[in-house]
């Protein structure tokens, strides 16, 4: 009797650099088991930035995982967009506002399947993802592209 074929669970997972030592952040993404880290971040250049900053983060995830780092500006908020939001705080505008530019880009035909195969991490600075681009990104990919999708904040 032929064995079930298992499928497995596609994993979109999530991150932010705040507040987390460079050996917590790496650890979380080598422990995740997914393939590639995508920076979904505007700026990753800023000195605040610390052990993610350009330049840094692709030597440090190459030499402490197994995942491929890539930059993913498709998923990046607009400029004015964060100034609005730093300025009114309004998560609800923003929200809307990032959803509506990401469906403008076509994101969900847009990206490359193959950065999702194995799991993906979309990477941001923010300490959790509750008001945060990275878990708008991750909804929007599962709700219009990977239904069967699991998503988890690390």
């Amino acid at each position: 009797m032929p064995r079930a074929i298992q499928r497995k669970l596609m994993k979109i997972f999530t991150i932010g650099f705040t507040g987390k030592t460079a050996q917590e952040f790496f650890g979380k993404l080598q422990s995740s088991g997914a393939a590639y880290l995508l920076d979904t971040r505007l700026n990753n250049t800023s000195q605040l930035a610390g052990f993610t900053k350009k330049g840094s983060i692709e030597y440090f995830t190459r030499r402490l995982t197994d995942l491929t780092y890539v930059e993913v500006p498709l998923l990046a908020p607009e400029n004015e967009m964060l100034k609005q939001y730093r300025t009114d705080n309004d998560w609800l505008a923003y929200e809307v506002a990032y959803l509506d530019l990401i469906r403008q880009r076509n994101v969900a035909e847009e990206l490359n399947e193959e950065l999702f195969r194995g799991g993906a991490v979309l990477l941001c600075s923010e300490r959790t993802a509750d008001q945060c681009h990275r878990r708008l990104a991750a909804e929007f990919l599962k709700s219009t592209r990977y239904s069967d999708a699991e998503i988890v904040h690390l």
